[in-house]
């Protein structure tokens, strides 16, 4: 079981789904607790929602005067976040792990709730009825269990369908597809479900939880490797199962899907689902929505927290490394030299270091900005660490080269970020229950 401190209590507090990492984290008396293994409690039961909206977040930590216009496509560094903040926009959800848009034009955020319901905020304010409610379908007694994840099909204005990730009543993962009301464009249909993909979990942990469409429009699932602590099951390097693993299917073929023709096993050799393999725990994945490349939050085990990227135009089967390497480190065995690895483009370390230098324990992945109301900030992505509330900025310094740097100490237990239909950024807070917005005073 993972515990930690969050920052705004003294109270010990029961990590998110997707966010088991850190082995040998201490209770206040002193007990060193088992790390990520075993049965988890139930949740704690949450406060009643707060009558007013949060404070804003912490300032950033200064990075000094930068520099950030771009030369040849590329930036000169990170944002400076001098005079920018995380400005409250909602509060009173309960355990909040996604934010989404359905890109209809209808300026609402969609959040997803661990326990099992989908809720909508729209015109700053959160409606009271649930979009969705399938609180009686989702296990989510163990902490990284619950439903994780919310896709909206493009054509989402058109056909109504939307995707979920959730983990069922026996612990095993589904990936089902729902469709809004026909009178209602506020409520979903709860008797439309129909189950894609059901993965089989031999623990609680490590299930991943990511839905999200690319560019090409087909639907990329992320899979943990499956729980318990490093991997023992072998799962992040087998190809013959789902997990620890990103899918990639096409949802519009098929009685439920079809396997795209480019996939890297379509043709034997691995299942045909796998896109890309080798990652512990993908908490958060999201594509650049101007140039369709691919970010990846992976969870690491003992010391190391690490992003993966994938271009728009890799043709898959990339291998990221896991069990075989945390980050760029050597964890467990020894590769054959013909396995080709790819490495992370940042990786940062776990425990306390100087102010101002990246560390952490549980990486929550992110969005890069592509909104108008922050120039200065295009084409940065902006991920996180659940531990410690920090908020990174990465940025493409030329074809081979990244800088990142901490823009924000937030205070916050970032569970996930989220994106408007404007390209504005957003955060939320999994035990306070908020919702932030990057953005000026």
């Amino acid at each position: 079981m993972c515990r930690m401190k969050n920052k705004r209590s003294t109270a010990i507090l029961y990590w998110p789904p997707g966010l088991c990492s850190a082995i040998g984290l201490f209770v206040t008396l002193g007990l060193i607790l088992a790390a990520c293994a075993g049965s988890l409690p139930p949740m704690e039961t949450q406060s009643p929602p707060s009558p007013s909206p949060p404070p804003p977040l912490s300032l950033p930590v200064p990075t000094g005067t930068q520099e950030n216009t771009p030369t040849s496509g590329y930036a000169a560094g990170p944002p400076d976040p001098s005079g920018y903040s995380w400005q409250p926009v909602i509060s009173g959800l309960d355990l909040p792990v996604d934010i989404q848009n359905a890109g209809d034009d209808s300026g609402r955020l969609f959040v997803v709730e661990k326990r099992g319901r989908i809720r909508i905020l729209q015109n700053g304010q959160l409606l009271p009825v649930p979009f969705l409610d399938i609180q009686a379908r989702v296990g989510s007694q163990s902490t990284e269990q619950g439903l994780l994840g919310l896709a909206f099909h493009p054509l989402y204005a058109e056909n109504g369908l939307f995707f979920v990730n959730y983990i069922d009543l026996d612990g095993n993962t589904v990936i089902a597809r729902f469709k809004v009301s026909a009178s209602d464009p506020n409520r979903a249909d709860p008797t439309s479900e129909v189950q894609l993909l059901r993965v089989e979990q031999p623990y609680a942990n490590h299930n991943g939880g990511q839905l999200a469409f690319s560019p090409d429009g087909y639907l990329y699932i992320g899979m943990g490797d499956g729980g318990s602590g490093g991997d023992p099951h072998g799962n992040g390097q087998s190809l013959d199962t789902w997990l620890g693993k990103l899918l990639r299917i096409d949802v519009d073929s098929g009685e439920r899907y079809t396997i795209p023709p480019d996939n890297p096993f379509a043709r034997g050799g691995g299942l045909p689902e796998i896109w890309a393999y080798g990652l512990r725990n993908p908490w958060r994945f999201s594509f650049d929505r101007q140039t369709g490349d691919l970010y990846i939050g992976d969870v690491g085990q003992d010391k190391w927290e690490e992003i993966g990227f994938l271009p728009a135009s890799s043709p898959g089967g990339a291998n990221f490394g896991w069990n075989y390497y945390e980050g760029n480190h050597p964890f467990k065995g020894q590769p054959l030299a013909s396995v080709k690895f790819v490495w992370p483009i940042i990786e940062y370390p776990h425990g306390d270091m100087p102010a101002g230098q990246m560390s952490g324990c549980s990486v929550t992945g992110g969005i890069v900005y592509r909104g108008a109301a922050l120039p200065d900030w295009q084409g940065a992505y902006i991920f996180g660490d659940f531990c410690n509330g920090s908020v990174f900025g990465l940025v493409r310094t030329s074809e081979n080269s990244w800088q990142v740097g901490v823009l924000f100490d937030s205070g916050a237990a970032i569970s996930t970020f989220g994106m408007d239909e404007a390209g504005e950024v957003y955060l939320a807070d999994y035990y306070i229950g908020s919702v932030y917005r990057l953005g000026r005073p």
